[in-house]
């Protein structure tokens, strides 16, 4: 699987026929230093945690031009589909949905999932999510992209449910867990994933700056831990 993290918590995945982008926040990501056509040449499907706008960022720009899949929480799906995204499919927290080379599920996350329309009124967005790409080809890695959470002991279920082999994890603070509870959570409740990707730092000034504090609270599990700079591909 051929991986690139675009910035915050926007990552493309490639492998076998699918090309798949999570939380494609682009435009406004000031770590994201590439052409947005580029970065999104060959989408097959689009798959949003949650509801916020720099989450969904050019899911719907993207969707019109490339035609790809968008993929998220029903009531997500549904405000979506009202600003012109017709491939749709909508899902709900524990569902699971097969998507020819790979399947989505969806887990919980403790956030918050919202947008606002043309007169302010603030909009609920459903439940914001994780989510769990598992390709068909089992030579391939299971990915948990954790969502905007907090640090929650059911991460431990989600590792023993879908085994996955890398985690993506917020470290930002402020709207998400810091790298002291983002260690905690990856190296209690998932031990046995042999990536930590981190993200959601380095965005914008509010949010802690660079990886290191995290590589510091991961102590000696430090070594599961992958830092790559936006744009850079590696493979899993």
């Amino acid at each position: 699987m051929k991986v690139i993290w675009l910035g915050h918590a926007a990552y493309r995945l490639e492998f076998g026929n699918a090309v798949v982008l999570i939380d494609p926040f682009l435009g406004g990501n000031g770590s994201f230093k590439g052409d947005i056509e580029t970065a999104t040449a060959g989408v097959t499907h689009i798959v949003l945690t949650h509801g916020h706008g720099d989450h969904v960022g050019d899911t719907v720009a993207i969707a019109q031009r490339t035609g790809a899949k968008v993929i998220g929480v029903v009531e997500l799906c549904q405000f979506l589909g009202a600003k012109g995204v017709k491939n749709l499919d909508p899902m709900n927290t524990g569902g699971t949905t097969d998507q020819g080379d790979f399947s989505v599920s969806l887990t919980i996350a403790f956030h918050s999932s919202a947008d606002q329309n043309e007169n302010g009124v603030i909009l609920n967005l459903g439940l914001p999510n994780g989510v769990v790409i598992t390709p068909k080809d089992k030579s391939q890695p299971t990915i948990y992209h954790m969502g905007d959470t907090e640090i929650f002991s059911d991460m431990a279920l989600i590792a023993e449910i879908y085994e996955p082999d890398a985690v993506i994890v917020p470290i930002g603070d402020r709207f998400t867990m810091g790298p002291k509870s983002a260690a905690l959570a990856v190296n209690r409740f998932l031990p046995k994933v042999k990536t930590v990707l981190p993200c959601h730092y380095g965005t914008f000034p509010i949010l802690v700056q660079s990886a290191d504090p995290f590589l510091a609270a991961m102590g000696e599990q430090a070594k599961r831990v992958k830092v790559t700079a936006p744009g850079e591909a590696f493979e899993l």
